[in-house]
């Protein structure tokens, strides 16, 4: 079974976006997604990519509800300093954040989560030293966004990963 199907949550997943993408369950619709739903991570299996060790699946959904509420009220705060009156009385700037975090799955989704989240922007990780820098548009506190990057998702993308 793993031959045909190497990556069965993966497969799963590019069925049903293929199928909601396409909006029609008509057959062209339905052999086009088993055929993505097969290829592509045979595909990915042919590349090497290795499989992701999930150790928390709850955390996984703790980490999704505080990233939805993240953006939404980022997206109401951006358009605030966008749109309000003393938008030039804001501070933009850049900060580094120490990661401890050194899974590259985890760091892929933190950057999708910081790139994802109105005003802050991922902008450069050294693997090195595990430093992380980042644009803010309006840069209050740089120790508040530290604690909150570290505390908010770093911890829960180590219990997910590590």
């Amino acid at each position: 079974m793993r031959r045909i199907l190497p990556y069965p949550i993966l497969s799963l997943g590019l069925f049903v976006a293929s199928i909601l993408l396409s909006a029609s369950v008509a057959p062209p619709s339905l052999a086009l997604a088993v055929l993505l739903a097969l290829l592509a991570p045979i595909i990915m299996l042919a590349l090497g990519v290795d499989r992701v060790r999930v150790k928390s699946p709850m955390a996984i959904v703790r980490l999704a509800i505080d990233v939805v509420g993240d953006i939404v009220r980022s997206n109401w705060a951006v358009s605030h300093i966008i749109l309000g009156r003393r938008r030039h009385e804001r501070t933009s700037g850049f900060i580094h954040i120490p990661l401890d975090l050194r899974d590259r799955y985890g760091l892929a989704v933190l950057a999708i989560i910081i790139t994802s989240t109105p005003g802050t922007l991922w902008v450069e990780y050294e693997s090195a030293t595990g430093r992380l820098l980042l644009h803010v548009l309006d840069l209050v506190d740089e120790e508040t966004w530290v604690r909150l990057i570290k505390d908010r998702y770093e911890r829960r993308l180590m219990e997910i990963f590590e």
